[in-house]
């Protein structure tokens, strides 16, 4: 081979897309993580870059609550969010419906060769500006390249900490026959602007992500409201996944009146154009909530206070006509069976 064919196995160090390079923990690794990670998000944990991270627990009593999940939304951009913001809020909505104040999160980065470091940047303070709103801290962190086409653009694996106080007891084991099911607000939006978004598709007025982190509504709920059974946050699957399962886990009917829950007309209208069933699109920012039926007034008035729960409403209640079953009660007064969804309706879009 001649010295005009030799070529030298180190991208430039100014290069603007990520290489393989970037991910075999040599000095690009460290170039990344110093210029992309710790300006972002960075804290003193994360800066002495040791393989983990400590954190001292807020209160004497309680328990801990943990969670994780993976990220792989495409586009990775939309309208209401992006991949970072969603992975927060996403980890932490969690957290949240089990009652749990979230402490830290974990963040580990799966990038294809050749993504464009400004993007990664963008998605990088994204997570920034998300942990922050969510009063959390990125306690440890990881970052692997993977070859082209094989990893559509980025993905992003989290696993959230959170503390759950005395006296907060949830669980599907708790619901009970004549208990009322709330909403906290329109569905469907997630799933349908990022479907719109990468389809371009154009609606008026325009589809946006309902992306948001809850704990901030939930944390006035659960300490102003007894009788709080069970939340669920309906991403992937919809509230009819959600709703199956928390029949299928009481062994009791849940009972829902369609005309009660609230859906935007641009959304229901892109949901009609596309033959998509509302009920099964993703949300990621609304909640599902099981409450003894004395207790919901109060609830309404206090999920209504907050911006994230202001056009919150009942919309069933649970009884034992069908036992396991969800049945939704038409405009027409009649009944159908809601089945748990299957097959992939909508791929990349949590």
């Amino acid at each position: 081979m001649s010295s005009s064919e030799w070529t030298c196995p180190l991208p430039h160090p100014m290069s603007e897309t990520v290489t393989l390079s970037h991910g075999a923990g040599g000095k690009l690794s460290a170039d990344l993580v110093d210029q992309v990670f710790l300006p972002a998000y960075g804290n003193e944990v994360l800066t002495g870059k040791s393989d983990s991270g400590e954190f001292a627990s807020p209160e004497a009593l309680g328990r801990l609550a943990i969670t994780t999940d993976s990220f792989v939304v495409k586009p990775l951009f939309f309208p209401g969010g992006d991949l970072g913001s969603l992975a927060v809020y996403g980890t932490m909505n969690d957290l949240a419906v089990q009652g749990a104040k979230g402490l830290a999160l974990t963040a580990a980065w799966i990038i294809e060769e050749g993504f464009s470091i400004g993007e990664l940047r963008r998605l990088a303070e994204s997570v920034g500006k998300a942990a922050r709103e969510c009063g959390i801290r990125i306690l440890a962190a990881d970052t692997k390249v993977i070859e082209r086409q094989r990893g559509d653009g980025c993905y992003l694996t989290t696993s959230g900490v959170g503390w759950i106080r005395d006296g907060i007891e949830l669980g599907v084991a708790k619901v009970r026959a004549n208990d009322c099911v709330l909403l906290s607000g329109t569905i469907a939006e997630h799933g349908m602007a990022v479907m719109a978004f990468r389809d371009h598709l154009a609606f008026e007025p325009p589809l946006e992500s309902d992306c948001s982190a809850l704990w901030s509504m939930l944390d006035v709920l659960l300490q102003r409201v007894p009788g709080v059974r069970v939340m669920r946050d309906p991403t992937r699957g919809g509230i009819a996944a959600s709703l199956n399962e928390f029949a299928t886990a009481t062994n009791l009917c849940f009972r829902i009146q369609e005309e009660s829950i609230p859906i935007r007309p641009q959304v229901h209208r892109a949901c009609e154009l596309l033959g998509m069933d509302p009920w099964v699109v993703a949300n990621e920012g609304k909640v599902l909530i099981v409450i003894a039926k004395e207790n919901v007034d109060t609830a309404l008035q206090v999920l209504r206070a907050h911006p994230l729960g202001r056009e919150s409403a009942v919309i069933g209640y649970v009884d034992e006509t069908f036992r396991g079953r969800v049945v939704a009660e038409t405009r027409f007064r009649t009944q159908r069976v809601v089945p748990m969804p299957t097959g992939e309706l909508l791929p990349r879009i949590c």
